[in-house]
Order: C-alpha cells, then sequence, then structure tokens
C-alpha cells in the first residue's frame, strides 16, 4: 500500500493508503499541477502547466507544452509508466489534460483526466 494524495487520514485514524494504480495516478497528478521550485530539494520537479492558465493560447504553445509535459513525465516517472497520448486543452481558466498510458509492471492502458479550474 501507498500513501494516498492529497494527504488525509483515514477511517481508523491512521495516514489513508492506496493501491498501486491510484498512486500512480496521483504521482502524475503531483506533477502536473506543481510549478518548478515548489518542491525541496528537487527545484526542476513539476510541469509550469498551472503557469499557462492565463498565457495566450495558440497551437504552437499547446505543442511546446505537450512535449516539456511529456518529457518531465519520462523523466520522473518513466520508470513506472509509458506515456502513449497527451493532450493538454487551455480554455479561459480551465486546464484539462488527457493521458494514455501503460503502467509498466501490470501492462494495463489507463487513460486519466485531470482538471484545474480557476486556478492562480
Amino acid at each position: 500500500m501507498n500513501i494516498d494524495y492529497p494527504f488525509h487520514f483515514g477511517r481508523q485514524g491512521h495516514t489513508a493508503s492506496t493501491g498501486d494504480a491510484d498512486h500512480i495516478r496521483d504521482m502524475i497528478e503531483q506533477f502536473l499541477f506543481t510549478n518548478a521550485g515548489e518542491r525541496v530539494n528537487r527545484p526542476d520537479f513539476g510541469s509550469g502547466l498551472l503557469h499557462m492558465v492565463f498565457a495566450p493560447n495558440s497551437p504552437e504553445i499547446a505543442t511546446a507544452l505537450q512535449y516539456t509535459i511529456q518529457s518531465g513525465l519520462q523523466r520522473w516517472l518513466g520508470d513506472l509508466i509509458d506515456v502513449h497520448q497527451l493532450e493538454v486543452t487551455a480554455q479561459d481558466s480551465s486546464l484539462l489534460v488527457t493521458l494514455n498510458y501503460v503502467v509498466k509492471r501490470t501492462g494495463e492502458n489507463r487513460t486519466e483526466e485531470f482538471r484545474r479550474d480557476g486556478v492562480l
């Protein structure tokens, strides 16, 4: 079992735990919505995605952002997942990230959506 994210206490009053599939999803979410410099001893951890919420939107920026996120996922979670498809959509003050990946240990193909509304 793994510590659940966000950190909280379970029904027994102990640190809440979760299974492997949910833990991997939690780690992806932490990477996506963490800005570089927020983590102690890991100043380059994070995607910088939240800085793009109110930035001008264009196909070139979306492509660059997708490339940056995909390379970051490979760096930080490459031992756990293989990214097959990544799509980032920004509209007004909302971000939607759709990610299709394979869990290396089990071979399970998963598609997850991560959304943030009205951040910053």
